[in-house]
């Protein structure tokens, strides 16, 4: 069954589950949440399909914090550049594939002369512990943060990158650092692709209904009403053929980011190619917003790309 339809008929069960269990609360709210953390977090187990196995120098970390119960990890990859010194990214991902699913667009990120941080959150890869929800994910991006602190002490050499739901994560724990709610409050600037305004506006695309499906979700992950408090550079790359998260998502984005910010449209580019089809004009983007990182080394390689799924 195609992704799309896979989502959209999910998204509708959620809707009459939902319905049903509402008359019977509040057992059915409870039912209801794991349901829609189920649908949400569509974890893929085991290594992707076109992982190739780790390129030299990624160092495989475990994130010690007293914040996590003893059954419960963080697991991160840690690739450093050849430059000493050189940028860092905390790098967030999306809702199903763990790491070793994001190896392409790591490796695209550290050819701009990126350090990258990438963390799986827990449930996911070999990160333990039970189903992510909202919360979770938030907490795990703030922890992964202040270890990314550690290894690039510099506040204007460290950025946040978020895909798709991670774009989510990304917005929230940029948020925080601009609040002063997280220490070190420090960063360069935000980098977000293919992401959502909100989850209910994604919901409702999936399951292709004019539904008020936002007020069955107990997750919200709501970029929108938050990335206008958010005083870092953005920048937002969305691709103009994305099936699984609209274009029309990142231009509402930019337009409710106060700046300074920029949006890079990739013609032809999917949910997950932006990187690859526009890697120059990616680069000159970041050199305007955040400074001169990128080289001119190739990246990638055809056993690291995935088929276009979330």
């Amino acid at each position: 069954m195609p992704a799309t339809l896979f989502a959209r008929r999910s998204v509708r069960l959620l809707l009459w589950l939902g319905l049903f269990l509402l008359v019977v609360l509040p057992v059915g709210c409870s039912v209801l949440a794991q349901k829609e953390r189920e649908l949400v977090f569509r974890i893929e187990q085991g290594d992707a399909s076109w992982y190739g196995g780790l390129p030299a120098g990624v160092q495989e970390l475990d994130l010690e914090t007293t914040e996590l119960a003893s059954d419960q990890s963080l697991h991160a990859w840690w690739w450093p550049a050849e430059a000493a010194d050189a940028p860092a990214v905390l790098y967030l991902h999306g809702v199903r594939w763990n790491l070793t699913g994001h190896l392409f667009r790591i490796r695209e990120l550290r050819a701009l002369g990126f350090s990258v941080l990438a963390v799986d959150y827990r449930g996911f890869g070999k990160s333990r512990g039970p189903l992510p929800s909202e919360r979770s994910v938030y907490q795990d991006a703030r922890i992964a943060w202040q270890h990314l602190a550690r290894l690039q002490p510099d506040a204007g050499k460290r950025l946040i990158y978020g895909h798709s739901l991670g774009g989510a994560v990304a917005v929230d724990l940029a948020l925080q650092l601009n609040k002063g709610d997280l220490e070190p409050t420090g960063a360069r600037g935000l980098i977000l692709e293919s992401t959502f305004t909100n989850l209910g506006d994604i919901a409702a695309v999936l399951a292709d209904t004019r539904w008020p499906v936002r007020w069955l979700l107990s997750q919200e992950f709501d970029s929108l009403d938050k990335i206008g408090q958010v005083e870092l550079p953005v920048l937002i790359v969305h691709g103009t053929q994305d099936r699984y998260v609209p274009p029309r998502f990142g231009q509402a984005l930019y337009d409710a980011a106060s700046g300074p910010k920029e949006l890079l449209l990739v013609e032809g580019a999917t949910h997950n190619n932006s990187m690859r089809m526009a890697r120059e004009e990616y680069a000159r983007a970041i050199a305007r917003l955040f400074g001169p990182a990128a080289d001119e080394r190739s990246a990638g390689r055809a056993e690291d790309r995935p088929p276009d799924a979330s």
